[in-house]
């Protein structure tokens, strides 16, 4: 079985990590800002938050409620790195910014670039290395943290810390929404290791390596090939020989599911699907940025309930 592992960066912020040491500081774009760059506490009293994606602007609203204002870099899931135009609004947010959450993990690096370029003086918050994820022998590491459950929870007792440390009349509410956060999280736990009484030791594919950690905790098992989804995910093109494995993983059962990554598509990935659908075999879709109107806990909730319906 192929390891629970995955390759370097996303194409879509390996894009923008590109842009962002190719230009200036002060020219770097606002990548789907979600606000407009203010002072580390405004008169309101509400707290600074930036982040590299709308994933960790939910949690930091979540656990903030209405005593932080949060900056989201990369928010919509069709926006394409390559046509944003430059601009400073970034780099300001940054440099009046009160905490900063970003994935680390080589998945965000163009916020390390930007922060060194800038004056800000905010408490860093890395994901990956909060979680305390590291790279299983012989394997590379898989940043994607937010899809493992555990690691949120120890995400939000950090930030609710350092929300504190910048708003000490607010620590009461930062670690009572922390501890809410973090019931949910356990609710979400539950339907996981439901699952995983019930399918453990079951066969998935994957188009990209994304949502490993939750397959992972369901007892599920990874049959596609390595070389696939290395492929897929650093956008290059798949060997015929692999390519044919994959698709015979559709036609004799070997697995009961695809998980696919539904903000990265191609003829590949497309001929895929295909072979799923053919042969009857669900296709659970995943993304890497929260989708528009919903929170971080319910778009868990649904990736676990489709990844539960397609398994049944």
């Amino acid at each position: 079985m192929p390891p629970l592992r995955s390759p370097r960066r996303t194409p879509v912020l390996r894009a923008l990590g590109a842009a962002a040491a190719a230009v200036p500081a002060f020219a770097l774009a606002a990548c789907g800002s979600s606000s407009e760059a203010a002072p580390a506490k405004r008169s309101g009293g509400t707290v600074q938050v930036v982040a590299s994606t709308n994933v960790y602007g939910d949690i930091a609203r979540t656990i903030g409620g209405g005593k932080v204002h949060v900056t989201a870099f990369i928010s919509d899931p069709a926006q394409d790195p390559h046509s944003y135009e430059a601009g400073t609004r970034n780099r300001l947010a940054l440099a009046r910014a009160g905490v900063v959450i970003e994935n680390g993990g080589g998945y965000d690096d163009f916020m390390g670039t930007m922060l060194k370029a800038s004056a800000s003086k905010a408490e860093v918050l890395d994901a990956v290395r909060i979680s305390g994820r590291t790279a299983p022998a012989g394997g590379e590491l898989n940043e994607h943290v937010w899809y493992d459950l555990p690691s949120m929870a120890l995400l939000a007792d950090r930030l609710s810390a350092a929300l504190a440390k910048a708003d000490p009349a607010g620590a009461g509410t930062f670690t009572a929404n922390a501890t809410a956060f973090k019931a949910r999280l356990k609710d979400l736990e539950g339907k996981v290791a439901a699952l995983k009484a019930a399918h453990t030791g079951e066969g998935v594919a994957i188009t990209e390596p994304v949502p490993l950690y939750l397959l992972e905790a369901a007892g599920l098992r990874n049959e596609t090939p390595e070389e696939f989804s290395e492929a897929i995910e650093e956008g290059d093109d798949v060997a015929p020989r692999t390519m044919r494995e994959t698709l015979g993983l559709f036609g004799g059962g070997k697995v009961k599911a695809l998980v696919s990554n539904a903000q990265t598509s191609g003829p590949q990935t497309e001929q895929v699907e295909k072979a799923a659908k053919d042969n009857g075999v669900p296709i659970v879709p995943v993304t890497e940025t929260l989708p528009s109107g919903t929170d971080y806990i319910t778009w868990m909730d649904g990736t676990i309930a489709a990844l539960g319906k397609a398994l049944s």
